[in-house]
């Protein structure tokens, strides 16, 4: 009965329909699909046509009920509408207008039981093990045209129902059944265990409906498994379009929730915050804005009937997107399809149109070649079989052998004609080409996969209870060797459960045996592109590959038939059984019916064939490799729709089934959220979480963007879960709208509104932190210009508030509005969970651990507000200082120019482009006044919308006459923390232990009065320095800290090059500075006048010193006012990047000039050492090194 009722709903979805003889009365058919608790599946093909209704009774209500309706419009049409100007109170187009709608309902909304014949709807439906649609459906619609031919069929119907149902068997692997169905026969016929799974829907009618571009995103969202709701008035069409869809993703197969035909009781699972495939019926009135979905923050709606589709954001394509479009397309033109939707496609009756072989044969874009000797007489006299060589030909068949093969069947088979019709072949042949143009993607795209899937070393019980801790995939080396393009669609679909259960089964299945269909067949191409010595590297270059290789088996079964069934008979029936009446489908006799024959060839074929059936069928579930959690989640969810689809509605549940319900999606959700705060965290800590114990190194690498665009679908699921009303598309965003609302009404003055008031910086004086306010950030994202949707709206808080380590605290402040949370959400839904929410903000308050730039990083467009503070030195401050001060800040993305800072507040607040992470800001004045000479503390800048605030130390003067004479200076700095500890040490990155004899460098007016190292501490700073940049550029490029502060921060490699220099340096006189670059001009003096006087020296030698002078030159001559620290930090930074540093100290160590300069001890005059240093700057060789445009501004080299 639980059955029967089921096969109620989905054959007739919207109950019984009533027509009149005015009304289209054509039968309609349609598929439907059954998923079992085990996950595997059933498939229902169902056609509904109309009989005419005899009882009196039946049809006198009827006319009541028409009656009733007609008045109720009638009023509604005939209420005078509420005038807007005067014109429109003129009667004249009302009295033209009622009339016309008034004969409309007329017409169409009447029924008079003398004058017209009321008809009702009635369903036949088939159930199979198998998607077997062309057969069932010509098997259906043999059966109806017998009720409604004027002739009896030559059987009674029940003879042809017993044959279908006991005396055909599924058609073995690889072999095609031919079987007699009231008028005619039907084929259906089955893949080779080698060939791609059984598929029988028309993904013409996909493309046709939708084109390829809409077809190719909506794969694309599928494969990332974001919710899919397709939409249509056409039942066979959502059928179509969800099968299909999850046909290509082979080898790939869908996990969650998957109703392609939804019925109307159930369309509270829309609600379910799970990943799901769903089809909508659409009544062909409702416009898509009266549509009120639970959740469509992340949902991919699909319109199917009017050929559009909405899509999620930061959707990321497909890789090689327009050229798979372009091969996709060349193939449907083959077969005379376009390759955009089609407004005029009918339901599954458009003809494969202009299709012919010769194009086919002659399109060299498809790899064919016109004018080849196959044009003999067989191709002349058969078409079908000319296609089939040039098709064979592609694949490197031997075409001797293939002329024998088809002479043997001309020569069998005179007439040699395909046994189905021409149209239903060539759409097998589409459906081919088109899958096999998907599956060559994936062989290409995933042709090395094994090399990467990590192997249990526990036994598989043990594996299987740590499934959610182990690592299954090595998914950081295997994007490390895919194209840049690929990456963001990869780093997210090997984050799904359909990748995941992909390896589970081939860690699972070590021999081929094992493997279940579609493993087996994948790696057998996989295979087959390694013998054809196409090495890997090829396949991970972005270089795209068209598919070549079409398997035509189909056809072949199709031209021979391989078994036929035994026909249909006459049935042992009483008297008066099988009457047939015209135009009324019979009452079938059960007791005929009931039980199949004792025995016939078939029986015993078929009863161990229904075993391996049913083996096969467990293992094409999508379940069956999930861990024990989350398939129990699976059949318990499986066991509530099977309940409900049996309810009207959830809100005739008993309180207990509901509970159960939703406390598995909240329980999912939690255990969701625990995964992704810890996979999040391991992969931003790094190797310093897989020293603590919490990953495998395997699993760093994964793109950031990738796992906080998963945290913010997973909060838009939560925020979904049991909403009262949704408003917006985003729940998330319209529940932080409500706080606003709510908090500015209850606040006389907005928080956060005005920015707190700053005395005067000095020395002592930190920038202090901003006011922490979540109106405040929510006021930010409004601002943005750029971000229109809702959606994008939340996503941009949820960055902006992990970027400031605020995300648990700010949303532990919007649910402890409880009023408000109970005005929003249900009883039963997440938020409403108390020990769950705990427990949620807990797992969120984690992520304050590491630092984000998720907003910075992702939002470059936006205008940010900065404010700048330079702390003068407290005891030389400069309060008599009289020239005007000016800043210049430059960050990864962008820089400001320069900006005048007024000199009696020495601060700045300014707006500007988003510069990215901070990491310079050149200063100086312009020397102007009496006094214009001044000794800097730092610079402290801070972005006003995340709160950054960056530290820029400086310690040294600006000023003619003093120092080294610069008025103008480069400041490196990086993040200030709240640690004393850190604020005096720059540079965290790399990460470096401070030697033992390293002295921190003070702020000093004379640089003789910094401590003294020695070689051993020189040479360890310059490898560390070295090793620093060497570790930088060995880091995926997406995950490497600033180049700048590796150059001239703190124990950078220009400080550590100023320390070889340093070292031995001869003071001439006591009050005197003699700096690096003194005697770096003198060397150059001498270099020039050496190359004048034409001394003989080698090619080699005079090359680096033409360089060392050029540069020297260039830098000397520039407009800027940098000081002679800071030209010598400028020719580092070039020779660095133009690999000729170690060139220049070979050169220096070997000139008369450092004889003169340093003492006898010096590190230069030191061969060992020189040569050792030397060789530490030589690795440096193999890295392009690009300079921030600060460092070498007015420079033209």
């Amino acid at each position: 009965m639980k059955w029967l009722k089921l096969m109620e709903l989905l054959c007739m979805p919207k109950g019984l329909s009533f027509r009149t003889q005015t009304d289209i009365r054509g039968p309609q058919f349609h598929s439907f699909i059954i998923t079992r608790e085990d996950g595997s599946r059933t498939y229902g093909f169902a056609l509904t046509f109309f009989e005419e209704v005899t009882s009196k009774q039946i049809c006198s209500a009827m006319q009541t009920l028409y009656h009733m309706h007609n008045a109720e419009q009638y009023d509604i049409l005939h209420t005078p509408p509420t005038p807007r100007s005067p014109e429109d109170t003129r009667s004249t187009p009302q009295q033209l207008l009622a009339a016309p709608s008034l004969s409309r309902l007329q017409r169409f909304n009447s029924y008079d039981i003398s004058r017209d014949t009321l008809y009702v709807s009635k369903c036949i439906c088939l159930i199979t093990p198998m998607g077997f649609a062309h057969a069932c459906r010509r098997v259906l619609e043999q059966l109806h045209q017998a009720v409604t031919s004027p002739q009896p069929p030559p059987l009674p119907l029940e003879s042809y129902v017993y044959n279908v149902l006991y005396e055909v068997p599924l058609p073995p692997a690889g072999r095609s059944l031919k079987f007699l169905g009231v008028y005619g026969p039907v084929v259906c016929q089955r893949p080779s265990t080698a060939e791609l799974p059984l598929f029988d829907f028309p993904l013409q009618e996909v493309f046709e409906l939708l084109g390829v571009e809409n077809v190719l995103q909506l794969f694309t969202c599928a494969l990332l498994e974001i919710q899919i709701l397709l939409y249509s008035q056409h039942y066979q069409r959502l059928m179509t379009v969800a099968e299909s869809i999850t046909a290509l993703m082979f080898p790939f197969q869908w996990q969650h929730v998957y109703v392609p035909i939804l019925p109307a009781s159930l369309l509270h699972f829309l609600d379910a915050p799970v990943p799901y495939l769903m089809g909508l019926h659409s009544n062909g009135q409702d416009d898509r804005t009266k549509l009120e979905l639970p959740q469509e923050a992340n949902l991919c709606f699909v319109d199917i009937d009017n050929h559009f589709i909405e899509l999620p954001e930061d959707l990321p394509q497909f890789p090689n997107k327009l050229e798979f479009i372009q091969e996709i397309s060349e193939v449907l033109l083959a077969f005379g399809i376009s390759s955009e939707a089609n407004p005029q496609c009918s339901d599954g009756q458009s003809k494969l149109r202009g299709f012919r072989s010769g194009d086919m044969a002659s399109d060299k874009r498809n790899g064919n070649l016109a004018g080849s000797p196959l044009n003999s007489y067989l191709l002349r006299e058969n078409q079908t079989i000319a296609r089939l060589q040039a098709l064979v030909k592609r694949t490197g068949v031997s075409l001797e052998k293939l002329e024998v093969s088809l002479s043997d069947i001309k020569h069998t088979n005179k007439d040699s004609k395909v046994q189905c019709d021409e149209e239903e072949l060539k759409k097998h042949q589409l459906n081919i080409h088109v899958r096999e143009v998907f599956a060559n993607r994936f062989t290409q795209m995933f042709s090395d996969y094994e090399v990467f899937v990590i192997q249990p070393s526990q036994d598989k019980e043990a594996w299987f209870s740590n499934r959610d801790q182990m690592q299954n995939f090595d998914k950081a080396s295997f994007l490390s060797d895919q194209p840049e393009p690929y990456l963001p669609f990869l780093s997210r679909f090997l984050e799904t459960q359909m990748f995941a259960s992909f390896i589970d089964s081939k860690i699972l299945c070590h021999d081929d045996e094992d493997k279940e269909h579609t493993l087996r067949v994948f790696d057998s191409r996989v295979d087959k592109i390694r013998m054809l010595n196409v090495r890997t590297p090829t396949l991970r270059t972005s270089m795209y590959q068209k598919c070549t290789n079409i398997d035509e088996a189909i056809e072949m079964r199709l031209y021979k038939i391989d078994h036929t069934a035994l026909h249909p008979h006459l049935l042992d029936m009483k008297i008066g059984q099988g009457r047939y009446e015209p135009g009324f489908f019979p009452r079938l006799q059960s007791d005929v019916l009931s039980s199949g024959p004792t025995s016939n060839k078939w029986a015993k074929r078929s009863a161990p064939a229904q075993w391996r059936r049913k083996d096969r069928q467990k293992q094409h579930t999508e379940h069956l490799y999930l861990d024990n959690d989350q398939r129990e989640k699976y059949i318990q969810e499986a066991r509530n729709l099977g309940t409900t689809l049996r309810q009207p509605k959830l809100s005739d549940l008993s309180p207990s089934v509901i509970a159960q319900t939703n406390w598995k999606f909240v329980e999912g959700l939690l255990k969701e959220c625990r995964n992704k705060t810890k996979r999040m965290l391991v992969e931003k800590m790094g190797r310093e979480a897989v020293e603590l114990g919490h990953g495998e190194v395997s699993i760093t690498g994964v793109e950031e963007n990738t796992l906080i665009a998963s945290l913010c679908d997973l909060l838009e699921r939560i925020w979904s879960h049991g909403l009262q009303v949704k408003q917006g598309k985003s729940a998330l965003w319209s529940h932080l709208l409500h706080y606003q609302e709510s908090k500015e009404k209850r606040d006389a003055t907005p928080a956060g509104l005005s920015p707190p008031e700053r005395r005067k910086s000095d020395a002592g004086c930190a920038m202090p932190p901003l006011k922490v306010s979540l109106i405040q950030d929510m006021r930010h994202i409004q601002n943005i210009s750029e971000i229109k949707t809702d959606v994008g709206k939340a996503r941009a808080w949820v960055r902006l508030s992990m970027e400031k380590k605020l995300l648990s605290r700010h949303l532990k402040q919007l649910l402890s509005d409880h009023e408000l949370t109970k005005k929003l959400y249900k009883r039963y839904a997440f938020l409403r969970c108390d020990d769950e929410k705990e427990q949620f903000l807990y797992h969120l308050l984690s992520f304050n651990a590491v630092d984000y730039f998720c907003f910075t990083n992702v939002f470059t467009t936006i205008m940010i507000p900065y404010h700048v503070v330079i702390i003068p030195s407290k005891k030389l401050g400069g309060s008599m200082f009289t020239a005007n001060p000016w800043v210049c800040v430059s960050g990864e993305l962008a820089e400001t120019g320069v900006l005048q800072v007024p000199k009696n507040t020495l601060e700045i607040t300014f707006e500007c482009q988003n510069l990215g992470k901070l990491t310079t800001v050149q200063m100086g004045h312009d020397n102007s006044g009496l006094y214009a000479k001044w000794l800097v503390e730092c610079v402290m800048v801070r972005n006003g919308i995340t709160g950054h605030t960056y530290k820029f130390p400086c310690g040294r003067w600006l000023g003619k006459g003093v120092d080294d004479g610069s008025l103008e200076r480069i400041l490196v700095g990086e993040l200030a923390t709240n640690t004393t500890e850190t604020e005096d040490r720059m540079c965290r990155t790399p990460p470096m232990q401070q030697s033992p004899g390293m002295m921190r460098r003070f702020v000093t007016i004379s640089p003789n009065s910094k401590p003294k190292l020695n070689t051993g501490q020189i040479q360890e700073g310059v490898g560390e320095a070295i090793n620093g940049i060497v570790k930088h550029f060995h880091k995926p490029e997406k995950e490497r800290g600033s180049l700048t502060l590796l150059l001239c921060g703190e124990y950078g490699l220009v400080w550590a090059l100023e320390q070889v220099f340093q070292h031995g340096f001869k003071s001439p006189r006591l009050f005197k500075n003699v700096f690096i670059w003194d005697f770096l001009e003198k060397a150059q003096v001498y270099f020039e006048s050496t190359e004048q006087s034409q001394m003989t020296q080698d090619e080699n030698w005079q090359m680096r010193v033409r360089h060392f002078c050029h540069f020297m030159r260039a830098i000397n001559s520039t407009p800027r006012n940098i000081g002679k620290d800071g030209k010598f930090q400028m020719l580092v930074c070039l020779g660095a990047r133009d690999h000729l540093l170690h060139h220049w100290i070979a050169l220096l160590a070997e000139c008369p000039i450092t004889a003169q300069m340093y003492e006898d001890m010096a590190l230069l005059k030191d061969h060992s050492l020189v040569n050792s240093l030397i060789r530490v700057l030589q690795t440096l060789q193999e890295f392009n090194i690009t300079l921030e445009a600060s460092l070498v501004k007015g420079i033209g080299i």
